[in-house]
């Protein structure tokens, strides 16, 4: 991994001394991404500015890298894997190359083959090239988009760099947040909708480089034109893999997977991996296992613990031999003000939330106690088009159900994003009253099946939201995140299934698991997917960032709130109301609902006045958490202890249904809970939970009910936690003190 940045003048002119204050400012800008080396270079219309990342050749890989004869000069971030087999196939003269990096093959491939120089190309790379011959600049990144670059332009000059933030080093760079963009933005709003658009930068006046793409800009004029030198498949299967076993198809799955692994894992420094405990990484885990001094690392907070990810994670890592390093997060550990500020600086994205934490922290505890780890390998994009998310979609109805519910995404999409805002018409009571010809979705041009569309839109949140919080959240402590999953040849396999067979190899990732079906315990290869710190106990990581944005009497919150977009955009009232809710009934909504609002209005601070230094070292941050292991149930108890805190509720709280839920009965005498006027949950007429909800008077204790009831407040434990978190239930009058075991005895 490396850092990349520079400017060039469009209009035939060349850079005068004022391009070295901005490249050095670049280069001070990107440092954490290449912590052990930097370079400049200013020659003409074109200025360079490099730091690098040691994984490859760590003493003979330096960059810029420039042709023998002189006319080539490129700065490259990223791996290219097939390197040795590209250097093979050139000419005898280029061949010999001078130094070990793997990108110096890029130089000569340009030599010999112009614009098609990528075709062959596997790996993840972002990177400039100046073509002094001709007088061009060359931008160009990887298949899908792993690693980062940016540009901004106007009618004198081109500025460009691995992250947004260098970008302002440039004073005539635009330095505002594109919120009217953002707030259109279905990954914003985490709408169930299928988008397939180009994906945004968050920011006026900046432009990605697209995935799969190679820009060609002329430095005499600025003429500009585009090169896609890959399309990703349409996922509309191929013939020539109907004739084909579904166990061939398989194993070719594991060949590959196994392939692409040890490429990631290849390098002259040590690798890590992060170990959810899910079958994704456990796969990638499994297959590097023999990786010399593989070290796995996982995060331990209430959410893991309660959804089985820190168990899990630790149960791969003793069956395949390997140290599993478990992070603690302490229940009473809240990120500072600062801390978020500088996170959500580093991330560049409002889309920035627990997951991107949880994931920096981890790579902060890498850095600071195991300093030789450089890459560390991630299990992530094998849901996006290995059917992760079949299962979730369908809601309990097969894939018949999975392939409606992506049709009526794509629907809800299209209802969205066209002329007419007439998706009233598609949701409540009202939907299917109206033809597909009246709300316009026949003949749009898509043509493609729901499920087509689906991996489209899903590659599209790849390069959006997966890969870019991947690159930063492990860039910002001088790491290089890798991504096994994301090789083109995995893509390309799993596109070639016709339709009529996805159901046998695509739900629930049946091609995944069967992959390394050998390779992993039964448990974890039957275990249903968990989104990360989602599912049960997320609870506890919505207290730790509701707590972020409520202490110190929510000084973050009117920071975010007095930015004069903040004030324009936002409804201080109803977001502080909304805050207050969430503070009792942390199931009652999703904080990640809010803060991106929030961190929009902070980038928007940031970005009119960068802060200086750029970004904070990650060694300047408070400590990171202790390692903790969990090994057997008396572990997990402990763990259990450390990352959920306090229980809410204990035998002496006096506690009543909330003002907006109401228990009703029907003829069937089958029991409800309302909420606002609406069924929101259905109870068993048999169960004691029902009977323990009739009887609370708002008076009785815990104690109380559960003796008048027959039963115990442990066998209803559960039901009040989540009943309290979200808010159905409530605090009758302030509970008594409960006595110490002093005063019990």
């Amino acid at each position: 991994m490396c850092g990349l940045g520079g400017l060039a003048r469009i209009d035939g002119r060349d850079l005068d001394g004022r391009a070295d204050v901005v490249l050095a400012t670049m280069a001070r800008t990107l440092a954490h991404r290449g912590p052990d080396a930097e370079e400049l270079l200013r020659d003409g219309p074109v200025g360079l500015a490099f730091t690098r990342l040691s994984l490859v050749d760590p003493e003979g890989g330096g960059q810029p890298l420039i042709s023998p004869d002189g006319s080539i000069v490129l700065i490259a971030n990223g791996e290219v894997y097939n390197h040795r087999a590209l250097a093979a196939g050139l000419p005898a003269g280029g061949k010999e190359l001078r130094g070990g990096s793997d990108c110096e093959v890029l130089v000569h491939l340009y030599q010999e083959k112009g614009l098609s120089f990528l075709d062959d190309v596997r790996g993840m790379f972002g990177l400039v090239l100046w073509d002094r011959r001709r007088n061009v600049l060359v931008m160009a990144r990887d298949h899908f988009g792993v690693k980062p670059l940016y540009f901004s332009r106007n009618r004198e000059r081109v500025v460009f760099a691995s992250e947004i933030k260098a970008l302002f080093s440039d004073p005539d760079c635009p330095r505002r947040v594109a919120w009217d963009e953002a707030l259109a933005s279905p990954t914003l709003a985490a709408s169930p909708a299928l988008d397939i658009s180009a994906p945004t930068t968050w920011f006026e006046g900046v432009e990605s480089v697209p995935a799969a793409t190679i820009i060609e800009i002329d430095l005499a004029d600025g003429a500009t034109r585009e090169h896609l030198y890959w399309t990703a498949p349409d996922f509309m299967g191929d013939p020539a893999c109907a004739a084909r076993d579904d166990r061939d198809i398989i194993a070719e799955f594991r060949e590959l997977l196994a392939d692409s692994v040890r490429d990631c894992a290849t390098a002259d420094v040590s690798i890590g991996l992060f170990l959810s405990g899910g079958v994704d990484s456990a796969a990638v885990a499994a297959l590097a296992a023999d990786t010399a001094s593989l070290e796995t690392f996982t995060v331990l907070n209430g959410s893991t613990v309660a959804n089985g990810d820190a168990r899990f994670a630790r149960k791969v890592a003793d069956e395949l031999g390997v140290p599993n390093h478990q992070i603690l997060f302490e229940a009473s550990h809240v990120p500072s003000a600062a801390e978020w500020k500088r996170l959500l600086w580093l991330t560049e994205m409002p889309t920035c939330g627990p997951e991107q934490y949880y994931k920096h922290e981890l790579h902060r505890h890498v850095r600071a106690h195991h300093p030789g780890i450089k890459g560390m390998l991630l299990g992530a994009a094998a849901d996006e088009f290995c059917g992760g998310y079949s299962v979730q979609t369908s809601g309990d109805r097969g894939w018949e159900g999975f392939t409606q519910a992506l049709g009526d995404m794509d629907r809800r999409g299209r209802l969205q994003s066209g002329p007419r805002a007439l998706d009233i018409w598609w949701e409540g009571s009202e939907a299917g009253l109206l033809s597909e010809a009246a709300l316009g979705l026949r003949n749009d041009g898509r043509g493609r099946d729901p499920y087509a569309l689906f991996v489209a839109a899903k590659m599209r949140d790849v390069t959006q939201y997966n890969c870019w919080h991947e690159d930063r959240t492990a860039a910002g402590s001088g790491i290089e995140a890798r991504v096994p999953f994301l090789d083109r040849r995995l893509f390309e396999l799993v596109a070639s299934i016709p339709p009529h067979r996805r159901e046998r190899l695509l739900w629930d990732k049946a091609i995944v698991r069967e992959a390394v079906a050998d390779l992993l315990p039964h448990d974890v290869f039957h275990r249903p997917k968990v989104p990360f710190f989602y599912g049960e106990g997320v609870q506890h990581t919505h207290r730790t960032f509701i707590s972020m944005l409520t202490q110190d009497g929510c000084a973050l919150l009117d920071e975010a709130l007095e930015s004069p977009r903040g004030k324009e955009f936002l409804n201080a009232d109803r977001v502080r109301a909304v805050l207050r809710r969430l503070e009792q009934a942390p199931l009652s909504g999703e904080v990640e609902r809010i803060l991106p609002l929030i961190n929009l209005c902070l980038l928007d601070r940031m970005a009119a006045e960068p802060p200086s230094p750029p970004i904070a070292s990650a060694t300047v941050l408070p400590p990171v958490r202790e390692e903790y292991s969990v090994g057997g149930e008396s572990g997990v108890d402990d763990a259990a202890a450390l990352t959920t805190g306090a229980r809410r509720w204990d035998g002496h709280s006096r506690l009543a249904l909330a003002d907006d839920a109401v228990l009703l009965r029907d003829t069937d005498e089958t029991w409800y809970v309302a909420v606002d006027g609406s069924l929101e949950y259905v109870l068993d007429y048999e169960e004691p939970w029902l009977a323990f909800l009739r009887g609370l008077d708002g008076t009785s204790t815990v104690d109380q009910v559960c003796e008048r009831t027959g039963t115990t407040p442990e066998a209803l434990s559960s039901q009040l936690t989540e009943c309290l978190d979200l808010g159905l239930l409530v605090p009758a009058t302030p509970a008594p003190v409960s006595p110490t075991p002093t005063e019990r005895s």
